[in-house]
C-alpha cells in the first residue's frame, strides 16, 4: 500500500517525539537586523483552505531548492494560523494544529526576520508557505535527525547530524506509481486497526503523482513495514516506502514528527 487511505478509519496516535509531546529540544527562534514585515489582518481565517493532506493549495510558492536538506528547525502552530504567500503579502491557506491526529509540525526551510517559510503537506507536492514569527502562536524546535531514500538504490539511510544512525534495503514505488522525489517530512504517526501490513505508519507530507485518490484517502504517501521481505530492493509499492521491522521500529519511536525526508 503507498497511498495512505486510513486517514479516514479511526487512528491511534503512536509517539514519534519525547516525553513531553514534542520534539526533542524546543526553543524560541530569534533574528535580527531590519525591522521585519507585519503580517497583514486576516478578517476571516476560517474561509481559507486548510493546509493539510487533504487539501489542494495551488497558490502555495513551490520550493525552490527541493534537494537541499532543511537544518532540523522545524515550528508547531498552537492554534490555527494563516499561511502567507510571502511576508507581507496575501493569506492562503490556514494551518491548523493538528494532523491527522498528531500535532502539526512543519520544517523550515528558510528563516527572515519575523518570518519563515515551511514546507506544507497538501497537493501540489512542494508546496510551501511563510508563517508569521511576530507573536505566540508557534512553537520552536529541533529535530537532529534526516532521513534520506535512494530511489534508485532501494536504501533508507536515518542520520543524527553527520552520524549515519541505520540504512536498510527498502521497497518504493513501481514505474507507474514512483515515490514521488524531492523534500518533505514526517507528517503523523498512526496505528490503522483494519489493516495487518503495518504495526505503525508513517504519513508524509507528500503525495502521489499518479494517484489522486488511493482507498478512499488522499493519496498520501508514507513510510510503513510489510509482513514479507521479498519487497525490498525493488520496485513494489504504489508509491509508499516499504521499510524493514527494525527500521520501523526506530523511525516510529525515535524520530520526531516534522523530521526532514530527501527522496532522491
Amino acid at each position: 500500500m503507498a497511498l495512505l487511505a486510513c486517514a479516514f478509519l479511526p487512528l491511534f496516535v503512536t509517539n514519534l517525539v519525547d516525553e513531553s509531546g514534542t520534539p526533542l529540544s524546543t526553543g524560541t527562534a530569534t533574528t535580527a537586523g531590519h525591522r521585519p514585515v507585519a503580517p497583514p489582518a486576516v478578517s476571516d481565517l476560517a474561509s481559507l483552505p486548510k493546509a493539510t493532506t487533504f487539501d489542494v493549495i495551488n497558490e502555495a510558492p513551490p520550493d525552490l531548492q527541493p534537494s537541499q536538506a532543511p537544518t532540523g528547525h522545524v515550528v508547531h502552530p498552537n492554534r490555527t494560523i494563516p499561511v502567507f504567500s510571502a511576508p507581507g503579502k496575501d493569506a492562503i491557506a490556514a494551518l491548523p494544529p493538528t494532523q491527522i491526529t498528531s500535532d502539526t509540525w512543519v520544517p523550515v526551510i528558510v528563516e527572515e526576520p519575523g518570518w519563515v517559510q515551511v514546507l506544507l503537506p497538501v497537493r501540489p507536492n512542494g508546496a510551501t508557505g511563510w508563517l508569521s514569527t511576530q507573536d505566540d502562536s508557534l512553537e520552536h524546535a529541533t529535530s537532529p535527525y534526516l532521513i534520506t531514500v535512494e530511489r534508485s538504490s532501494f536504501q533508507l539511510s536515518l542520520h543524527h547530524g553527520s552520524r549515519l544512525i541505520g540504512r536498510w534495503t527498502v521497497g518504493v514505488g513501481k514505474p507507474n506509481a514512483e515515490t514521488p522525489p524531492g523534500r518533505t517530512f514526517v507528517l503523523a504517526s498512526l496505528i490503522d486497526p483494519t489493516q495487518q501490513f503495518s504495526p505503525v505508519i508513517l504519513p508524509l507530507g507528500t503525495h502521489s503523482t499518479s494517484l489522486e485518490t488511493f482507498g478512499g484517502g488522499p493519496g498520501t504517501t508514507g513510510i510503513h513495514g510489510w509482513p514479507t521481505p521479498n519487497v525490498f530492493g525493488k520496485p513494489s509499492s504504489d508509491g509508499c516506502i516499504r521499510v524493514p521491522a527494525d527500521a520501523l521500529r526506530l523511525l516510529s519511536t525515535e524520530v520526531p514528527l516534522g523530521t526532514p525526508v530527501l527522496i532522491n
